[in-house]
C-alpha cells in the first residue's frame, strides 16, 4: 500500500509543481502575461521553495535569454547546439549554468522587485528543500517520504528537460519559429508542451489554440479569475491564415 500512496505523492507534487511554474514563474513572472494575487504569488512560490529550490529570478532570467536567443548562440538549453540527449538529461546543470551566471541574471530581470521574505527564502533554498523532506516523511515514513521526494524531482527535472529538448527538436508547429507543440507533453507539464504556441506569442495566458490542444493550466487561471485572485490579458485566439 506504501508504493501507492508513493505513487500517489510523486504525481500530485509534481503536477502542482508543474501548475506552479507555469503560471507563477512562466506566465506571470516572465512574461507577464497575468497578473496573480499576491497571496497566490507567495503561496506557489512557497510551493517551488519547498520541492525544487528555485529562486524565481533565476529562473526568470535564464528563461528569458532562452527567448531572446531561441536555438542561437546564447540559449541557454538548445538541442539545436547541445543535442536533445544532452538537454533532456542535463537539463538541470544546463540551468544552473546559466543561472549562476550574474550578469545573466541582472540584465534579464531589472524589473522584478524582491521582498524580505523572498531574499531570504533565495539565500536558504536548501532549509526549503529540508522541509519539503521533513513533510514527505511525516506523510509516507522516513525511507518511503524521502524516495518520494527525490523521484519527484526527478520527474520535475525531466519534464522540463522535455520542454526545453523536445519541444524545440520534434513537434508540429502552428507558427514559422523554433519550437515545437507536443499535445501529450502538455497533459503533464500543465500546458507547457505547446511551446510553439508559446514562443509565437509569449504573452498570451493561454497556451493551446486547436481544439485537440489541452492546457492543463488554463482552467485554473480561469478559476483563480473568478475569484479575483488573477487578472489575465488578452489571450492569443486564432490560428495563422493559409
Amino acid at each position: 500500500m506504501i508504493f501507492l500512496y508513493a505513487a500517489i505523492y510523486v504525481a500530485v507534487v509534481v503536477q502542482i509543481s508543474n501548475l506552479c511554474t507555469t503560471i507563477y514563474l512562466h506566465r506571470y513572472m516572465s512574461h507577464h502575461a497575468l497578473k496573480l494575487h499576491p497571496s497566490v504569488a507567495m503561496a506557489m512560490q512557497f510551493w517551488l521553495w519547498l520541492h525544487t529550490a528555485i529562486d524565481p529570478r533565476e529562473w526568470v532570467a535564464v528563461h528569458r535569454k532562452h527567448h531572446q536567443f531561441p536555438d542561437e548562440h546564447g540559449d541557454p538549453h538548445s538541442p539545436k547546439l547541445e543535442g536533445l540527449w544532452k538537454v533532456l538529461l542535463t537539463n538541470a546543470y544546463l540551468y544552473r549554468k546559466e543561472a549562476a551566471n550574474p550578469e545573466t541574471v541582472a540584465r534579464y530581470t531589472r524589473d522584478i522587485r524582491t521582498n524580505r521574505v523572498e531574499d531570504f527564502m533565495h539565500r536558504q533554498g536548501y532549509l526549503g528543500l529540508f522541509l519539503g523532506v521533513l513533510a514527505a516523511g511525516v506523510l509516507l515514513g522516513p525511507i518511503a517520504g524521502i524516495a518520494s521526494f527525490l523521484i519527484q524531482a526527478v520527474v520535475y527535472v525531466f519534464l522540463n528537460g522535455m520542454i526545453n529538448g523536445a519541444c524545440h527538436a520534434v513537434g508540429y508547429k502552428n507558427f514559422h519559429n523554433t519550437a515545437t507543440n507536443l499535445r501529450w507533453v502538455a497533459w503533464i507539464t500543465a500546458g507547457e508542451g505547446l511551446h510553439n504556441n508559446h514562443h509565437h506569442a509569449p504573452s498570451s495566458p493561454k497556451l493551446s489554440l486547436r481544439l485537440s490542444e489541452i492546457d492543463p493550466a488554463w482552467p485554473v487561471i480561469r478559476l483563480l479569475e473568478w475569484l479575483k485572485l488573477c487578472k489575465v490579458r488578452p489571450r492569443l485566439t486564432r490560428m495563422p491564415s493559409s
